[in-house]
Order: C-alpha cells, then structure tokens, then sequence
C-alpha cells in the first residue's frame, strides 16, 4: 500500500511539474522576423454622408493624422451613391483623407433605378452598371481622388439593399470585370460567407479579374476566417475586411471598458487567423464608433490605433507565438529597420511575458498601453538585450510595443528630460538634445535652429556608415 501511495504522489508530482514547465513555456514569445506573412495594406473606416454621418475638417485630421491624439487611419470607405448628383458629397472627407496618406475606395448599396427590377440589377443592364462604376471613377478622380478600389456590391447576401447570388456575382466579374478602371472588389458578404467568392475563384476569367476579395465580420467565427481557397487561387490579390463593429452597436458603447478590447481582438483575428491585408470598421464617427460624436477619440478607436498607428502600409506581418498564455494574444510586424509587436490581455490579472527575437538588433522598445485608465499612453521604454525582453502586461489591456534596429528616444517635457535607450543623454538645450547612444553621439535638433529643434514626442534614431545621424518622430508626447 505505501508503494502505491508512494507511486500515485510520484505521478502526481511528474504531472504538476510537466503542467507547470508547460505554464512557465506558454509565457514566452518567439518572434520570427524573416519568417514574413501578409503585406498590410492599412486600417480605416466608413464616412457616410448620404444617411447623414460625415466628418468634419477636424474629425478627418483626428481620424487620419497620425501625431498626437490622432488616429493614424489609411484607409476611407465611402458609398457609391446611385444618384451622381449627389457624389459631390463625398469629396470633402476622400480629399483631406488623401491629404493625409490615404486611400479610398467605394462600396454601392443600390444602381441606378433605371437598371434594376425589384432588388436586382437587371442582367442585361450589367455592362450599364460597369458604366456606373467606371463614371464615379472617374468623377471622383477628376477632383481629386484617385479611388484605390470600387467593389461590385455592399453586402449582396443580406439587407435591404441589392441582392445578388453567387452566380450573378460570378457572371458580372466574369463578363465585366476587365472594364472596370481601377481595382475590383467583390463579394463584401456581410458574414464572410465562402460559397459567395468560391465561384469567381475557381473561375480562372473571372479570378482574374478580381482584384481584391472584401468580406465583412458580422458573426463570422475565428473558425470560418481561414480561406485556403483564397490560399490557392488568390496569389497577388488582396484580402479586406471592409466593414464590421464588434461587440455591438449600443448608443454611447465606444468607451465601455473592457468591452472595447474586443476591436483589438477582432483585429488581431482577422490578421492573424484570416490573414487579411486590410482591416475597415464602419462608421468612423458614431456613438459606438472609433470617434465619438463629440469629435474625441473613444476606446474602441484607441484599440484599433495600436494597430493603425503603428503597423502602417507596407508593414509586413511576421510569425509570432500567437496565444502564450490564455486570452493573451500576441502579433508583430517589421518593416525596414522598425519591429512592432502588438499584445492584448484579457485577464482580470496582469500577465508576464519574455520575448525572445531572433537575429534582431533592436536595443530598446517604446511602449503603449490601452487600459481602463490609460489611452494610448506612453510607458516608458524596454532595453533588449541578447534579442529578448521581458514585460508585465496589464490586466485588461491592449500595449504596442515599438523597436528599431538604431535606437528610440522619448524627449519627455513633464520631466524636462531627455531619455535614450541603453543610455543618457550627454547635453541637452532648449534646441536640441545630444545622446551617447550605444557609444555613439546622436543629436536631435539643430545648434543653430535650423531644424524644428526638441520637440516632445517619440523619435526613432537612425545613423549610416559615415556617423550622421537622423531622427523621425512617429508620435507626440
């Protein structure tokens, strides 16, 4: 009997300790930066004036400004009207949204009455409904935006707006597609539903002619965001999420706390598990939306800025531990010398994580966290050394951290300090500060005032061969 005791707390003893090695391992993060996944193409939202939601000046430069207390969106969606009389009402957004960085593109809701019977376009008026899209093409372009993308249909499997089957898709895309002027979208199912976009996948004319494949996320499962199809037969096409609100639409939801932290996750999904290229909520400016109505930034937007503001066009996702801990989710992205590695927490408790990056030279990131009491806010930074760090995540909380392969600087006017990473600053003046970065002076600012001097905010540090330096600030204090 004491054998059996004696053997029954041995195994007990093997199992916790294999269960607590595997807990401590679920903790770390490999982040693999040659291992590339997807190009980001940006993150962005709805402007709708035609149901009488459109941004003013100001709420498109917090929108799509990227310095302080803005948002960093790059990409605008606006409705294809189908009265042309009225798509004037759509310039004044597109261009300020254009003005800064940003591409657009078109969704239509409905044709030209002349064009369809009931909530169908007529099939023989599908060359005039190219026409139709081709015209706000152009119009739009003619003043100013040059439209990245015009789908064929918002939603056709669902509203109150045009329908069209599978088949009908296929056969506009098919017969129609190579008129159109600029990059076709299709399907934008409302739910990411596969049997809408299989047919012109596996139609070799009209996969062709498709440029880029829209779905929104209403419902839509982790499970179902995966396409292999897409995988096979979509190589040098796009993938947008064009449209979703998570977790809902309730008046005044855009601060709820930490209901918000949904967005991120949302995102987090849809590029990590879907692999998508672009990420659009829907209305930019709403109630529940990444602005609220007075103007200011909500929850939500915050949410998605760690992502927008951050993983900007031309970043690249690349392979990192995506879940090491439960309801820890992890994602990163590079491009040139910049590392960006985005971590949400949905635990009531905070989580300790050690990230190790392989081959990387980055010798401090910048921090950001989104919390209950915190938006975006500046934590301070993270030395690297031998490719690895390690963080406590808050409870609750979405953080971004920011690293290059040269050095970060925060320039903090509350202190009246000036800090670098691995070092301190040497000099320091109302004009410009002088590091000892990793052994060599980096000066940001000019002696003489000839540059914009010591502004507060975030600068990435960059020198060449020769010994000059550079600095590039990517966010406001």
């Amino acid at each position: 009997m004491k054998y059996l005791h004696f053997k029954i707390a041995f195994v007990s003893s093997f199992i916790f300790s294999f269960l607590f090695i595997r807990l401590v391992m679920a903790q770390n993060v490999t982040v693999t930066l040659n291992s590339e996944k997807q190009e980001i193409r940006g993150f962005g939202g709805m402007n709708c004036p035609a149901w009488g939601v459109d941004l003013t000046a100001d709420q498109a430069t917090t929108a799509f400004g990227n310095d302080q207390n803005q948002l960093g969106l790059t990409v605008l969606r606006i409705m294809v009207v189908n009265n042309k009389n009225s798509w004037s009402r759509e310039l004044n957004t597109a261009k300020r949204a254009v003005a800064s960085g940003a591409i657009v593109f078109g969704s239509p809701w409905d044709p030209p009455t002349s064009m369809s019977s009931g909530d169908k376009v007529n099939s023989s008026s599908y060359g005039a409904y190219a026409d139709h899209l081709n015209s706000f093409y152009t119009y739009m372009k003619d003043n100013g935006v040059d439209l990245y993308a015009i789908s064929v249909q918002n939603e056709p499997d669902y509203g109150d707006w045009t329908h069209w089957t599978a088949q009908e898709l296929l056969t506009f895309v098919k017969e129609q597609g190579s008129k159109i002027q600029t990059r076709l979208m299709a399907p934008e199912s409302f739910q990411y539903r596969k049997p809408m976009s299989d047919p012109i996948l596996n139609d070799p004319v009209a996969c062709a002619n498709l440029d880029i494949l829209g779905a929104h996320f209403y419902g839509t499962q982790v499970r179902d965001m995966p396409y292999p199809l897409f995988k096979e037969k979509g190589a040098g096409k796009e993938l947008w999420m064009t449209e979703v609100y998570v977790p809902n639409s309730n008046d005044n939801s855009a601060d709820n706390w930490p209901e918000a932290l949904e967005v991120a996750l949302n995102i987090h999904n849809a590029l990590v598990e879907g692999d998508f290229n672009a990420y659009v909520w829907w209305y930019i400016r709403r109630s529940y939306g990444l602005i609220k109505e007075d103007g200011k930034i909500s929850k939500r937007g915050w949410c998605m800025g760690h992502f927008s503001k951050f993983a900007r066009p031309g970043f690249k996702r690349v392979e990192a531990t995506k879940s090491p801990a439960s309801n820890v989710y992890v994602s990163a992205y590079k491009a040139g010398d910049q590392v960006v590695i985005v971590v949400i927490n949905k635990n009531t408790s905070s989580k300790s994580l050690t990230f190790s990056i392989a081959g990387t030279k980055v010798t401090a990131f910048a921090q950001y966290t989104t919390s209950s009491n915190k938006s975006l806010a500046n934590s301070g930074n993270i030395s690297v050394g031998s490719g690895s760090f390690s963080a406590t995540i808050d409870a609750q909380s979405v953080s971004t951290w920011v690293g290059n392969l040269t050095g970060v600087a925060i320039i903090n006017p509350d202190a009246g300090k000036t800090t670098g990473s691995l070092s301190i600053p040497v000099t320091e003046s109302s004009n410009f500060a002088v590091f000892d970065l990793n052994g060599r002076r980096v000066r940001i600012g000019d002696r003489g005032g000839r540059r914009s001097g010591q502004k507060p905010g975030v600068y990435i540090i960059t020198h060449d061969k020769s010994g000059r330096s550079s600095s590039i600030k990517i966010l406001d204090k």
